[in-house]
């Protein structure tokens, strides 16, 4: 991505600590960050600090530099403002229209897409002040990140937390890749996102696997919550990913297991969308103990493998047959290689009419392409006969144009 201008405002509470990483982390991206923090921001981190990391001078009042008319100019110049934290004073003075430090006289002068990460405790989050001030800055397509959920200052637990900074630097250049605010649409849907590789028991130590990250399921999941859906995520093997913000989490091993949960969570949801890459065979047989290689025998075990559960093709009858009374939207993913009898595209078609789903995502594999890697294309296969190429960018952006397709279908 070419260099972009990103002001990162830094607001006065505890989680002023994180901006730190916020601001390192989209020098290390190759943009230009200038810090434009409150007074009460540098009663935590001082000037010296941002300054070091952003190689740009901080200040807080209106009155530095007058010449450049920097309340002006730092926000209409901005290709992009974070506001991290995003105190519960913050953002109502923001709501107000308020311009009575740089921050604020920035934000109410930038034209560019403004994210703010709310950070505060959780009585704050829930006030009806906040919720309305909340509510009035989406409404003027402004991004409120949600918060995520656990330890605040003191004993104090509950959401209001923070997100790490790698979650607030993923949708920040999200913003940057859209070009355009990230819409609050999904408010008071449902939906179940499934995500990673499963892994299929052999013995006590090694088990059949894939190579699956679950970093595309988890991006469509942080979308998803971000655009306002309420968001169950069914998560394999994730090679550590972090759990999303404002999403909950149910982890799972084998297919089978994978297989209940979507049997359990999937009557309450509108929206499924089966991003794992479920082992379509396990052992007939798991044993007990470590299969042994013999020091005497050069031979090796035969394992024989038998089919597992079409998760997919469940939910597909289960929602013609009744059982899936709020279903709207079902959602499948494929990848694909190409072979003797035809290309990606060919073996895809082939899927999503057997399979049954509302759409399918279709993802070319090879070697450093769609899975373990932070960057995908693809083709989005609808049951209409519609087909959507998926340009090439990071798997945060083509989780985005993913649920902007699902979006269209369940508000139609």
């Amino acid at each position: 991505m070419e260099q972009k201008r990103i002001v990162v405002g830094v607001a006065g509470g505890i989680a002023a600590f994180k901006a730190c990483t916020v601001v390192r982390q989209l020098k290390e991206a190759g943009h230009s960050v200038r810090v434009v923090p409150t007074e009460s921001a540098l009663k935590f981190i001082g000037a010296a600090t941002f300054e070091a990391l952003s190689g740009q001078p901080v200040h807080t009042g209106v009155f530095e530099n007058v010449d450049e008319v920097p309340h002006v100019r730092i926000g209409q110049q901005a290709d992009l403002v974070v506001v991290a934290p995003a105190t519960a004073d913050l953002m109502a003075r923001a709501a107000a229209g308020r311009a009575d430090d740089l921050l604020t006289g920035t934000l109410l002068t930038a034209r560019c897409p403004v994210l703010f990460a709310p950070a505060m405790h959780t009585e704050m989050w829930l006030h009806p002040a906040t919720t309305d001030n909340v509510a009035t800055l989406r409404r003027r397509g402004n991004v409120v990140l949600e918060p995520a959920s656990g330890r605040l200052t003191g004993a104090d637990t509950g959401p209001g937390r923070l997100p790490e900074a790698e979650e607030i630097t993923t949708l920040a250049g999200l913003l940057l890749e859209r070009g355009d605010a990230l819409p609050y649409d999904m408010a008071g849907v449902k939906v179940l996102v499934t995500a990673g590789g499963t892994r299929e028991p052999l013995d006590p130590v090694r088990f059949i696997g894939n190579r699956s990250s679950g970093k595309q399921g988890y991006a469509v999941a942080r979308v998803m919550a971000q655009r306002g859906a309420d968001v169950t995520l069914i998560a394999g093997n994730t090679s550590g990913l972090a759990d999303p913000a404002g999403v909950e989490v149910v982890h799972i091993g084998s297919a089978a297991q994978l297989g209940a949960a979507v049997t359990k969570l999937a009557p309450e949801a509108q929206v499924l969308v089966m991003a794992a890459a479920v082992a379509d065979f396990r052992p007939a047989q798991v044993a007990t103990a470590k299969i042994k290689k013999r020091v005497d025998d050069d031979s090796a075990p035969s394992v024989e493998l038998v089919r597992n559960d079409d998760v997919l093709a469940g939910a597909v009858r289960a929602r013609a047959d009744g059982q899936l009374p709020n279903m709207k939207v079902i959602v499948g993913f494929a990848a694909e290689t190409g072979d003797a009898n035809g290309d990606v595209l060919f073996h895809a078609r082939s899927k999503l009419k057997r399979k049954g789903c509302d759409m399918l995502v279709v993802n070319a594999v090879g070697e450093g392409k769609a899975f373990e890697v932070d960057h995908n294309d693809g083709w989005m296969l609808s049951a209409d006969g519609t087909e959507t190429a998926l340009e090439h960018g990071s798997k945060t952006l083509m989780a985005s144009r993913i649920v902007d397709a699902i979006g269209a279908l369940v508000h139609r």
